[in-house]
């Protein structure tokens, strides 16, 4: 029978209640402190009138809080909505009123964020708020119920009938349209992952993990519900030392995690700033990354280093929970150039590279990467078509219900089997880490009264950042700059989607057919990069040289 994601704790809380659960540097509980605390969430819930299959909107910054408030939803029969808090209030906006929640649980550094998103919503009707920290006002938002009332709450579940398909929680993704897309995900999808992660990598009561990625990132699903299944220490990890590679390193010791899991950009850039000592970190057994390509020395240098630890490479869309995918690379590659696969699909996935007529692809020929499984998502959180266009009927057996994913890579099968990422066929880029659509982005830049026209390309980066964001305008009037733009681009899109190069053209170029020739601006800006690079290369060596 599939486990609910919530029983595990209830598990461990009964089996070993005082060891420590989650952790975030001196902020500690244990198992049982949180059972304790999610069940008097989950009733919170059932006293405020939430209902199975409702949304509780989660404007709670990481913190053992917010795994509280997490597992409480779950136990109340709701899903829950990881809200970024980084992002700006506009986009906000678009995700609160998609996701139609009944409650909002915050704390009291959300309070004003979560006022501009209901102003810009020009106000919501009938949903409910839950304070998660006594600091927070009461009379604000007519808050239904503050911390001290939530201590008064029983300490026992409450029993809501939840069924393993039933949503988990709903993440949302950039959306080409501009408007962010949910993601659901069920019980039965992360239980089914985890049914092959925590076994394949052996995670236990004696590991402590890292809890980098932030919850509204499907990378945080391993971290949180690994470790608690296993009955692991979860140690969040602070969002501002992301950018902090020598604090990352010097946390991994301290905290003696066992377990790393982050995006590769986080170690290209630990192994660029060299934050990686030779022969360190001895506590970890194992090095995990998703979400995008590893730059090959980058992964030399950590291997060389840190030669003790496994590596494993996973692959797999938000919409396939996780990772579908993995690949653990049994010794540093002969050469910097040597790509690292994908590898073979995790149990109870499929991954097939199919050519334009839904056929299987030759071995070692390019083709459409689709994924299958246990792991794939229901769809886009009310959104029929674009539900419709992603997850097709297997082609193999169209009439039987069998789905796949249809993920937008370009992909190869070598003779062994192993799978070969390739790159995206569409305006998808992943960036530090992100999933990002262009056109989105693009369709912010547009909706500008400073500018004109917009169009925004990726171009490889040639390091950590993996693609380049970049925008090219013809501004309203000559004197706005890039700058000003970027400045007004803030204000709507979470920094991670801001882009990074920039260039100012009384109007955009244009190829034959009158449409905007982005192939001719992705050139001008690798161009502009590489004589920025020499650039620099130059004053570098006249330093060294003076």
């Amino acid at each position: 029978m599939t486990m609910l994601l919530h029983e595990a704790t209830q598990y461990r809380a009964h089996r070993r209640g005082g060891a420590t659960a989650v952790a975030m540097g001196d902020d500690r509980l244990s198992y049982a402190e949180l059972e304790l605390q999610s069940n008097r969430f989950a009733q919170g819930l059932v006293e405020l009138g939430c209902r199975r299959g409702e949304r509780v909107c989660l404007f709670v910054p990481k913190s053992p809080l917010a795994v509280i408030a997490m597992l409480g939803s779950l136990k109340a029969g709701c899903v829950y909505v990881p809200i970024d808090l980084a992002s700006p209030a506009p986009r906000l906006a678009k995700i609160v009123s998609a996701a139609d929640p009944s409650v909002f649980a915050l704390t009291s550094s959300a309070l004003p964020l979560l006022d501009e998103v209901i102003g810009i919503l020009g106000g919501l009707r009938g949903f409910k708020v839950v304070a998660l920290d006594s600091a927070t006002g009461a009379d604000h938002f007519g808050v239904d119920l503050v911390a001290a009332d939530l201590a008064t709450l029983s300490e026992t579940s409450p029993d809501a009938r939840v069924s393993p398909d039933d949503a988990a929680h709903i993440l949302f993704t950039s959306g080409s349209t501009g408007t962010p897309k949910g993601v659901v995900i069920s019980h039965r999808n992360v239980a089914s992952f985890l049914e092959w992660a925590v076994p394949y990598f052996g995670i236990d009561e004696s590991d402590r993990i890292s809890g980098h990625a932030p919850f509204h990132f499907d990378l945080s699903t391993f971290d949180v519900y690994g470790a608690l299944t296993a009955g692991s220490e979860l140690h969040l990890v602070p969002s501002e030392l992301s950018l902090m590679p020598r604090d990352l390193a010097a946390l991994i010791d301290r905290e003696q995690l066992t377990q790393w899991f982050s995006v590769p950009s986080v170690l290209s850039y630990m192994a660029n700033f060299d934050a990686v000592p030779h022969g360190g970190f001895a506590s970890l057994r194992r090095i995990i990354w998703c979400g995008d390509v590893l730059p090959t020395p980058a992964l030399i240098h950590w291997m060389e280093r840190v030669a003790h630890a496994q590596y494993t490479n996973l692959y797999g869309p938000t919409e396939t929970t996780v990772a579908s995918s993995y690949y653990t690379v049994g010794a540093p590659p002969e050469h910097e150039a040597k790509p690292i696969p994908i590898g073979e699909a995790c149990a109870g996935e499929e991954l097939l590279v199919l050519d334009d007529d839904l056929q299987p692809a030759p071995p070692e020929a390019t083709g459409d990467l689709y994924i299958g499984g246990s792991g794939l998502s229901s769809g886009y959180w009310r959104d029929d078509a674009k539900t419709a266009a992603a997850f097709i009927a297997d082609p193999r057996s169209p009439d039987t219900g069998r789905r796949l994913y249809r993920t937008g890579d370009r992909a190869r099968i070598n003779g062994g089997g192993l799978v070969y990422f390739l790159g995206r066929q569409d305006s998808q880029v992943k960036s530090r880490g992100h999933r990002i659509e262009l056109g989105e982005v693009e369709a912010a830049a547009n909706a500008l009264e400073l500018v004109s026209e917009a169009a925004v390309v990726g171009v490889a980066s040639g390091d950590f950042e993996g693609t380049a964001i970049c925008c090219a305008l013809a501004p309203e009037d000559p004197a706005t700059t890039a700058a000003d733009v970027r400045t007004a681009l803030r204000k709507v899109l979470p920094s991670y989607m801001v882009p990074t190069r920039w260039l100012v053209f009384p109007t955009l170029p244009t190829n034959p057919n009158g449409k905007i020739d982005r192939r001719h601006l992705a050139e001008r800006f690798l161009e502009g990069h590489v004589a920025s690079v020499t650039r620099r290369e130059r004053a570098r060596r006249r330093g060294e040289s003076g």
